[in-house]
Parts: C-alpha cells; structure tokens; sequence
C-alpha cells in the first residue's frame, strides 16, 4: 500500500497532503524534529525524530520504499527517496525524478557556494496560490502512478 512521507517541519501544504490522502486512503507520515499539531485522522501518523540537522530525512530515507511518495523541499532528501524508488515532490508542486535531480542537486551545490562566497543574497521566493495548485496536482498524479506500480 502506497503511503506518504511530509518532511512536516516547514512544510505549508500539509492540509493539501491530508485532502489527497483522504480521498485515496492513504496513510501519512508526518515527520518533524519538534511536537506539532496535525490533523485528527486515523490515516495520520506523527512521527517526532531526534534533534539533528537530518534526523528527519534519516528517518524518511529509512523508512519510505517503492510506490511511496515523499513531500519535502530538501534536494539531497528527494535523492535519496527516488533511489529507494520512490516519488518526490516538491511543496512547490515540481516533481523530482531521475532525469531532474541531479541538475537540482548542481544548482543546489552552487548556490550554496555562491550564498557562501556573498555573489548572491537572499532566499527562495515566496510561496503562491499556483505553487498550492500545481502541489495539488502533483500530489494527485503521484498517488494514481503509485496505484498503477502496485
């Protein structure tokens, strides 16, 4: 059974993962470093990991297997998941896959080194109502393909 795996800690969709969820019955695991409020369901299945920069990614990265969908911003989490045969999905709603994750861990790589060397400031862009919708989407395409796979 396909199951879905929220890296929760900064996660702003996981209302959207809970409607996908409800509506295909499949169990969600939110993972995060610190106690946090979740929704009152029985497919719901909080998860609080160790204080740790990549606790939470441990534990996704070990637990998460084939067909399993993995909703996280974190590149070199996504990474991991794909290679266990898993989906990744961005909250922005873009999918990782085998043909895009290694220019997103390239880009990731080099902006850190250009935040590092100070030629670039700032951060990622905000969040927007189309980044929730193509999520959405997203979200609902991963768990038909993973019925299929099974």
């Amino acid at each position: 059974m396909t199951e879905i795996y929220v890296d929760a800690d900064a996660c702003p969709v996981k209302a959207e993962v809970m409607r996908v969820a409800e509506r295909h019955k499949l169990k969600v695991h939110m993972v995060s470093n610190t106690w946090m409020r979740m929704a009152e369901s029985p497919l719901v299945h909080s998860v609080v990991v160790s204080e740790g920069a990549d606790a939470a990614d441990d534990w996704i990265a070990e637990h998460i297997g084939e067909t399993d969908i993995a909703v996280t911003a974190d590149i070199p989490l996504a990474d991991r998941c794909l290679k266990a045969g898993a989906h990744a999905i961005g909250p922005n709603g873009k999918p990782f896959t085998e043909a895009n994750i290694g220019s997103a861990m390239a880009m990731r790589d080099l902006m850190s080194h250009l935040r590092d060397t100070g030629e670039v400031s700032g951060h990622n862009p905000g969040f927007t109502r189309q980044d929730r919708s193509r999520f959405l989407g997203a979200l609902e395409d991963a768990a038909q393909a993973a019925r299929r796979q099974r």
